[in-house]
């Protein structure tokens, strides 16, 4: 929140292993030299050190704490997004091949680290919890998509609670992999920028606990009204050029809170500053929602966090209700003129009760949340 408010990115220029591009990137230093709890050694790897990072942040062990006494270890799920799981330590393994066999070093524990579930099954172990856990990788999607998972295996009485979020790390992978797309810029990424040029990269995670709403006990809780999912299928990396996907997954998030547009203050959109993404996601939230209503990318402080996207975007559209906090768009300069909304450059204050949040992954697989107060 410090950050947002004092308008400070995260990127920087790109000093990453023995990466050699011209861009920025958002890179979490510490986790050079931090290491996971020693009980979960075979898990170490950027990820799930980043991952038990995030958890120890804000009071969140002990929230998961409580609420494993009141349900119980067995009835707290745990639903996580991630893009990358531990890829960098397969890619670090591959650098050690045994010269003679080709075998992978002996300390390489692939069902720890690089396997989707590995972030899961960290979390699980960190936090104690023995309830249902799964991980969706669908891309920049993926800990969006979480929030609908633990809302429908609560409602089919699953599991109680659930923890859900998101961790990807960098890796070389990513990096050289969108570069060879064309989508990653030179410079810190500009969304909506008339001038915009690509992706800057990022890492980062986040979590929430969430309870059923009749379980709430804070004196102003905050919840999840409406999620919303649709897949256009329209390309394996171009979105619909006309939002199509995106359209009907902001209506259907709408009609799942029973909200109408004008009901929405702050939209966090998903905004990556490729020319597609943005004109795309642009024309679409002018079909839904036309010019009124508040919008801005954050990616220009984070970089695109890929599978961590939608737990860190909604996690600041939550902040920008509890503080009452219109985050800007650092590095934007001047607006693409062809796009029809009311996108927010500088920051700004006001009341907000209600915020959608949008993440859109490859393939057309996207997922918009409404996160906020109740009327």
């Amino acid at each position: 929140m410090e950050a947002l408010q004092a308008r400070q990115s995260g990127l920087v220029p790109c000093v990453f292993e023995d990466v050699d591009l011209e861009t920025y990137i958002a890179k979490v230093g510490m986790l050079d030299s931090f290491r996971v709890r020693s009980d979960l050694s075979a898990y170490d790897c950027r990820n799930n050190r980043l991952a038990q990072l995030c958890l120890e942040q804000d009071g969140f062990v002990e929230a998961t704490e409580a609420a494993r006494k009141k349900y119980g270890a067995a009835r707290i799920g745990v639903f996580m997004g991630t893009s990358t799981s531990g890829i960098l330590q397969t890619e670090l393994a591959y650098r050690h091949l045994d010269p003679q066999t080709g075998a992978l070093p002996p300390d390489f524990h692939y069902a720890e680290t690089q396997n989707s579930y590995s972030l899961a099954g960290f979390v699980s172990n960190y936090l104690g919890l023995t309830g249902p856990s799964f991980v969706v990788s669908s891309a920049c999607s993926s800990s969006a998509k979480v929030f609908a998972n633990a809302l429908r295996m609560m409602e089919a009485g699953v599991c109680d609670a659930a923890v859900i979020g998101g961790v990807d790390s960098l890796c070389l992978s990513t990096l050289y992999g969108f570069n060879s797309l064309g989508l990653v810029s030179r410079f810190p990424c500009r969304p909506y920028d008339a001038e915009r040029d690509g992706i800057s990269v990022g890492e980062g995670g986040g979590f929430v606990l969430i309870e059923r709403a009749t379980e709430a006990k804070a004196a102003d809780p905050m919840f999840l009204l409406g999620v919303g999912e649709s897949s256009d299928a329209y390309h394996m990396s171009t979105p619909h050029p006309e939002g199509l996907g995106a359209i009907l997954a902001m209506r259907r998030a709408l009609d799942a809170a029973g909200l109408q547009a004008g009901d929405i203050d702050y939209i966090n959109l998903h905004g990556t500053a490729t020319k597609s993404n943005d004109a795309s996601e642009g024309k679409a939230v002018a079909d839904v929602f036309g010019g009124k209503v508040p919008c801005s990318s954050t990616k220009g402080w984070t970089g695109h966090l890929l599978g961590a996207a939608g737990i860190t975007e909604a996690i600041i559209a939550m902040l920008a209700v509890e503080h009452g906090f219109i985050p800007g768009s650092v590095n934007t300069q001047q607006l693409d003129a062809a796009i029809a909304i009311d996108y927010r450059i500088e920051n700004g204050a006001g009341k907000i009760r209600r915020v959608l949040s949008n993440s859109f992954g490859f393939g057309g697989s996207n997922c918009s949340l409404v996160l906020g107060r109740k009327a």
